[in-house]
């Protein structure tokens, strides 16, 4: 099996797809017709967005996400991370963690999205 993309859950497919392409310089890989779903270009493995609409009409009902009480992250890596989470608070992230050196060596910081979703922006792990 090969892990192939991540779905987040946001109110507006395509205004979350600019805000990535902005505050993370991502691309659009992706946006179906309807503007309920569509797919950033990561890598190997793709960083999706399906309307809550879209979930509630396919019987789901999918819960805000909550910067403060998080139940999952993502991780951006970036060499120069205090640029990166300028970048991305300029675009409209709010800040929830400044830039810090952890004990491991790592310099982590934290932002949220447009709709609560964590992101964490990380240098690299080092072996």
């Amino acid at each position: 099996m090969q892990f192939a993309y991540t779905i987040l859950y946001v109110n507006d497919v395509k205004q979350s797809l600019a805000f990535y392409e902005k505050a993370f310089g991502m691309r659009t890989r992706f946006l179906h017709e309807s503007g309920d779903y569509g797919e950033l270009e990561t890598g190997g493995t793709a960083l999706a967005f399906s309307s809550r609409a879209l979930m509630r009409q396919l019987g789901k009902e999918v819960s805000n996400s909550d910067p403060h009480h998080p139940s999952f992250e993502i991780a951006l890596v970036s060499e120069d991370v205090a640029a990166a989470v300028r970048t991305a608070v300029d675009a409209g992230a709010t800040l929830m963690q400044a830039p810090k050196e952890m004990p491991w060596g790592q310099t982590i910081a934290y932002v949220a999205d447009l709709d609560g979703v964590l992101v964490e922006i990380c240098t690299s792990m080092q072996a």
